[in-house]
């Protein structure tokens, strides 16, 4: 055994406990365009996981209960994600912690926090609609962090397109080169199972009433048995899985963890059809965690002292406690709750008593984490996303960027007897990342700037404001599109100017320029070519 072997990591573990653990961990979002059954499919999984008894509706639908994952109240009530959650739960040997992200294009940014903090990312696709503008957007994030991807095709039980066409679309708009796992029998809409590629076996699926419980599944390992039983349907099955060896569309491991091909499953998540197969998949297929690069581009090994990466913020989870939980992907190391960690942005002392593994809403204490886990920090008032903790051996981690916002309006509170509650909410979802938070000195902190990649953001900064902090507010929209970095110079500049206008962003203390629109932007920099006016981090996550 080597010295660094011997050596014990964060809290007194062994580093080959560490690794072990590690290896054990597979850390996973999923991702896709609204309404592609992200929500679902998350639900459904842990219920294959044995995690939960249920599987619940995004919409409650004939009385059953919601899903994990979506917990607000705005989430229940328009049936979509607006913020994203944690589920951990063992499967087969493995812990896998299971992120959901937002779908909406209005709530990219949280999606791409938490694209920070996973290894590998489900990339789902509607039959029906294949790649859409928000699932492109989404993995050019994944390129860009170097994020391995594995497609899973749903809703193959509603009328859709062919699967060589979807496949094809795959590779000829992302450049990603698709290789199945599994193969559907029958078209969508006429869903009777899939084979595997590797052993030929066929498994039939029969649907359990309201999709709340696991599918039955029948297994054929006789080609010519599952033959008898599907006829023409089997026959083009067989056809189309030739074709694709001929092409040589097989899993390559190397191809894969590159960010250059998928795996493709198939499969309906609503009820629970090729579910099972896709955990499988994520054991077998995604990667454990790996060293990060710190902020000088060094990586850390995952044995190495703890530390750990805030990607997320969210207050009030439980009403009752009006608590401030900070998630934290361990990177490294071995985690103990009572550990007392150095906060990297300031030096200070962190203590952790109150750690909790989450599970959507629900959550327990953690006594224990291990690199890959996601740790719930409670009251983590000194926290905000992209912050660094560690214990030991010092190490900051690239700060998360900030999007360019879209959309701006004022908002101010109808009750000024409920002021200071009003300015509470507002700086807890400025420091949450929910909105950003900009100030002029025109307006006064009476009347704070919201800045938006897109309009839902508002919608939640509003019902969030009057239901968990009883501050009503009324908001007014303003004719900007495109915010910029200026700087003093740039700030006198403006001064007057028609169609743009100078705020400080809170938090950091930016100077952020906005314009009506592209022209007037050009316009200005045309009329004074020195002025400082520095692009931030698109939106679309593609610029």
């Amino acid at each position: 055994m080597t010295d660094v072997e011997k050596r014990p990591a964060a809290g007194g573990a062994r580093s080959d406990e560490v690794r072990n653990e590690a290896g054990r961990r597979r850390t996973f979002a999923v991702i896709s365009h609204p309404d592609a059954g992200k929500s679902t499919l998350t639900e459904a999984l842990a219920l294959h996981a044995a995690a939960i008894n249920t599987a619940g509706a995004v919409h409650g639908k004939a009385g059953r209960r919601g899903v994990t994952s979506d917990w607000m109240a705005m989430e229940k009530d328009r049936g979509i994600s607006i913020t994203s959650a944690v589920l951990k739960f063992d499967y087969d040997g493995h812990v896998l912690n299971l992120l959901d992200t937002p779908g909406h294009a209005d709530f990219s940014e949280d999606t791409y926090r938490v694209l920070e903090a996973v290894d590998c990312a489900i990339m789902l696709l509607d039959s029906a609609k294949g790649l859409e503008p928000q699932t492109l957007k989404l993995f050019d994030v994944c390129r860009s962090r170097h994020v391995p991807v594995v497609t899973f095709v749903n809703k193959w039980d509603r009328p859709g397109r062919e699967p060589l066409e979807l496949l094809d679309e795959i590779e000829q708009r992302i450049g990603l080169r698709p290789t199945p796992l599994n193969w559907p029998v029958g078209i969508a809409g006429d869903f009777r199972g899939l084979i595997e590629r590797t052993s030929g076996e066929y498994t039939a699926y029969t649907r359990q009433p309201g999709g709340a419980q696991k599918a039955l599944e029948e297994v054929f390992k006789d080609p010519e048995e599952a033959r008898k039983r599907e006829g023409a349907a089997y026959d083009a099955a067989e056809e189309e899985l030739a074709l694709l060896t001929e092409i040589g569309a097989v899993v390559d491991m190397p191809s894969f963890l590159a960010g250059e091909s998928s795996p493709v499953l198939f499969g309906a998540a609503l009820p629970n059809f090729g579910v099972r197969r896709l955990l499988d998949a994520m054991c077998d297929l995604a990667p454990a965690p790996k060293p990060r690069a710190d902020v000088e581009g060094d990586e850390r090994p995952v044995e190495a002292p703890f530390s750990g990466l805030v990607f997320k913020v969210q207050a009030n989870m439980d009403p009752a406690h009006r608590d401030r939980v900070a998630f934290v992907r361990v990177c490294s190391g071995r985690f103990e709750r009572g550990m007392v960690l150095t906060h990297a942005a300031t030096g200070r002392p962190f203590a952790t008593k109150y750690a909790q593994a989450m599970f959507g809403q629900e959550r327990e204490t953690l006594e224990t984490a291990f690199p890959g886990d996601v740790i719930g920090l409670v009251n983590a008032t000194a926290l905000r996303p992209g912050d660094t903790l560690y214990a030991d051996q010092p190490v900051s981690y690239p700060p998360i960027p900030s999007f360019a916002p879209e959309h701006f309006a004022v908002v101010r509170c109808r009750d000024a007897g409920k002021y200071k509650q009003f300015r509470r909410g507002i700086d807890q979802l400025d420091t949450e990342g929910v909105v950003q938070v900009l100030s002029s000195d025109l307006r006064g902190d009476q009347a704070p700037v919201l800045a938006a990649v897109g309009p839902l953001q508002f919608d939640v900064v509003m019902h969030r404001l009057e239901h968990e902090f009883g501050a009503k507010s009324e908001l007014a929209h303003l004719d900007y599109e495109l915010a910029r970095l200026t700087d003093e110079a740039g700030t006198e500049a403006l001064k007057g100017a028609r169609g743009a206008e100078v705020l400080t962003r809170r938090l950091d203390g930016a100077l952020l320029a906005l314009f009506a629109d592209k022209w007037r932007l050009n316009a200005i920099k045309r009329d004074n070519p020195s002025l400082r006016l520095d692009p931030l981090l698109a939106g679309t996550a593609t610029e």
